[in-house]
């Protein structure tokens, strides 16, 4: 049973974080990230057996009477009910239904890298990595006035998505260069490469993968000196310094959740399954992914 401060969440969606809860599945989190990457809610201890996740819509079935019903979000593993925090939850607006608000953990990622990159008005922007944090980025980007943005991607059936999000597209070998922010966030060191190759003088390429235990080669001869490249990282753990002084975590999230209210994210849920199947889908997008996105769980 709740105490005072909490509150009773049944849940409705969750969406598998493919790329994070791939390398949890396979056991690749490096000791020394065991403390870093723990979810809030986390059960049990890495490498395993743990209970893991972070992105769950449910309903509040027990709390303040003025939140009874209301819909929320949180950072909660899979699983159909919990007990959480009050302040642990963001309450969702009538207009982003279940399934797409389960991406509000990955829009607040990709809010975060924008912060970091700091674009500005016109900039020539490349985001490497059509996955779901790499599309939430461009989608975002493409929105700031006069920037030219472009998507690229090994696969070329992520042109569609492209175009959906407002963006153009590219192959790895065909992209633009020359560009004046680049975004990595394909989760593979060719990727990380390309983006280098892209980067005009004095450009900034900004890491949003993470590769876990995994040795990257980053090719730092060549032009990346006499260009006066800047390679920095990102990540959703800490808000970004140049928001930091006004922002914490809740208005962050509160950011995300509103500008899910565009139907246009709906590009990114690209298949659903029950809990009961999750172990089998789990080991299925760790090892054979096939083009997906955002899997959500749906709970009766």
């Amino acid at each position: 049973m709740p105490e005072a401060d909490q509150l009773v969440v049944s849940a409705r969606r969750s969406g598998i974080s493919r790329g994070t809860e791939s390398m949890v599945f396979k056991g690749l989190i490096p000791p020394s990230q065991w403390e870093l990457m723990r979810c809030p809610f986390q059960a049990g201890e890495f490498p395993g057996p743990l209970k893991y996740g972070y992105a769950s819509v449910g309903q509040i079935d027990a709390g303040p009477d003025h939140l009874l019903g209301k819909r929320v979000f949180c950072l909660y593993p899979h699983q159909d009910a919990y007990v959480v925090p009050l302040d642990s939850v963001t309450l969702l607006p009538d207009d982003v239904p279940d399934a797409r608000a389960v991406l509000a953990a990955n829009m607040e990622t990709a809010i975060n890298g924008l912060w970091d990159a700091a674009p500005r008005l016109g900039d020539r922007i490349s985001v490497v990595g059509a996955g779901v944090v790499g599309a939430l980025v461009a989608a975002l980007a493409a929105r700031i006035p006069g920037v030219e943005i472009e998507l690229v991607d090994a696969d070329p059936g992520r042109a569609a998505l492209a175009t959906t999000l407002g963006c153009a597209f590219a192959l790895p070998d065909d992209a633009a260069g020359e560009r004046d922010i680049i975004i990595h966030a394909s989760g593979h060191p060719a990727g990380l490469q390309t983006a280098l190759r892209l980067a005009g003088f004095e450009a900034t390429v900004l890491e949003m993968s993470w590769y876990g235990a995994q040795m990257v080669p980053v090719p730092l001869g060549e032009a990346f000196h006499s260009r006066r490249l800047t390679l920095r990282s990102s990540q959703v753990g800490a808000v970004a310094a140049a928001q930091r002084a006004r922002w914490d975590f809740k208005r962050r999230m509160k950011l995300a959740v509103s500008l899910l209210a565009d139907p246009v994210f709906d590009a990114l849920l690209t298949g659903q399954s029950s809990l009961d199947e999750l172990p089998a889908t789990l080991a299925r997008l760790a090892h054979h992914p096939d083009g997906t996105l955002c899997h959500t769980i749906v709970y009766p």
